[in-house]
Formats: structure tokens, C-alpha cells, sequence
């Protein structure tokens, strides 16, 4: 498991058919050492803070085994790291094989896995296509992200430690999965809210659907 590209960015204003957003998605590849702090990295900023970052959302995650699949389906070259907003680019790592509170040693920093990414108009916005949203989150390439709970620095090249996983193995592609099932077993919810470290928003996401899926009398 290994750190392949360290990305940041600020935020920039793009248009969008009749209408202009200002978006931190837009990454590029740093050399060196870059420091992690609570909320984001050295030389990052998100825009919408009411949706974007947050302690929850500090990092952003992807894996860049994913790029071989999306340069075919989007027609892209794709040739640069941070293409999908992600801060860091990793290898060794899926939505399949990392759970939710698993936790992971890069450089001095250490994070844990909080959620999975949920496309916006942001990402359609900056590849220019609306059908990416639903392409996006169907193919359950979503990346994940990370909670700071220690600051510290690291660099492209790095080795990714997994130091503690969670122990109800709720992996990133499961709770995205149960997110877009219509009418999820209760059962199923009740393992994803076992998760302590689950997001305050998903867990009351899923408190709601839990809720209405209670029998009625």
C-alpha cells in the first residue's frame, strides 16, 4: 500500500451552463513533503464548507487503480493525478477492502476512514457532463474520506500503514451500497450504526431510513 500522489488546490470559480460555482475540486500534483493539518492539507482549501471538509471530510482519498477504468468510460487521457478532486492518490487500497474506522499511518499523520465521496454538480461541472454524477456513484468507484486524528507530514512515495481496523468491517463500498438501496433491511442498517466512528450525518441519514422502515401498526 503506497502514497502515489500528494494533490491540493484552491478554490477557483468555473462556469457551468447559464451559471458560475466556485469549487475546490481542481488538484494538482505537489512534490515534497506536505503538512497535514486537522482540516485539510498544506496549500488546500475547500469551498462550500457546508457540504465540503469538516473534520469528517479533512482528506480526500482515491485509488489509482480506478484511472484505468475512467479513461476509457469518460474518452479522457487523464494523465495527471487529482483529476477526481482527491487530495491524495493511493495504491493497494479499494471501497471493497477498506471498512469505515479502519485507521492508517501515512508519513507522521494519522487518519481515519470516515465515508464514502458522494459526486456533486462540482464533479459534473468540472468534467464538463452531467451523466458523471450517476456514472460516479453507480460504479461504486467513489474513493473515501479520511478523519485527521493526528497531524503530522508526508509525500508522494510514502508506504500506507493500516494500523487498526474497525471491528464491524463495514467496508466503503457496503454503506454505499445501503445508501442507494430503496428499502434496506433493517438488519443492515442496524450494522451500519455499530460504526462508531460513522459521520454525525450519516448515522442520523440512516437513524431516518430506520425509522421508516419500522412496520407500521
Amino acid at each position: 500500500m503506497k502514497l502515489i500522489s500528494v494533490n491540493v488546490g484552491l478554490p477557483k470559480n468555473i462556469s457551468t451552463g447559464d451559471k458560475s460555482v466556485t469549487t475546490g475540486i481542481f488538484k494538482e500534483p505537489v512534490a515534497g513533503m506536505v503538512h497535514v493539518r486537522t482540516l485539510n492539507l498544506d496549500g488546500d482549501r475547500q469551498a462550500d464548507l457546508s457540504v465540503h471538509g469538516g473534520p469528517d471530510k479533512a482528506v480526500y482519498a482515491y485509488p489509482s487503480e480506478h484511472y484505468e477504468f475512467w479513461r476509457p468510460e469518460l474518452s479522457l487521457d487523464l494523465s495527471e493525478w487529482g483529476a477526481f478532486g482527491e487530495n491524495l492518490t493511493i495504491e493497494g487500497l479499494s471501497e471493497e477492502s477498506v471498512s469505515i474506522g479502519d485507521r492508517f499511518g501515512i508519513g507522521t499523520a494519522l487518519f481515519e476512514v470516515t465515508q464514502p465521496r458522494l459526486p456533486c454538480l462540482k464533479l459534473a461541472a468540472k468534467f464538463q457532463r452531467e451523466d458523471i454524477i450517476r456514472r460516479f456513484l453507480a460504479s461504486r468507484r467513489t474513493g473515501f474520506y479520511l478523519r485527521v486524528l493526528e497531524e503530522g507530514s508526508l509525500q508522494a512515495g510514502d508506504a500506507i500503514a493500516l494500523l487498526k481496523q474497525d471491528p464491524h468491517r463495514v467496508t466503503v463500498r457496503e454503506i454505499t451500497d445501503l445508501y442507494v438501496t430503496k428499502k434496506p433491511e433493517p438488519s443492515r442498517i442496524d450494522r451500519v450504526l455499530s460504526v462508531e466512528a460513522l459521520p454525525k450525518s450519516w448515522r442520523e441519514h440512516f437513524v431516518a431510513v430506520r425509522m421508516d422502515a419500522r412496520p407500521r401498526t
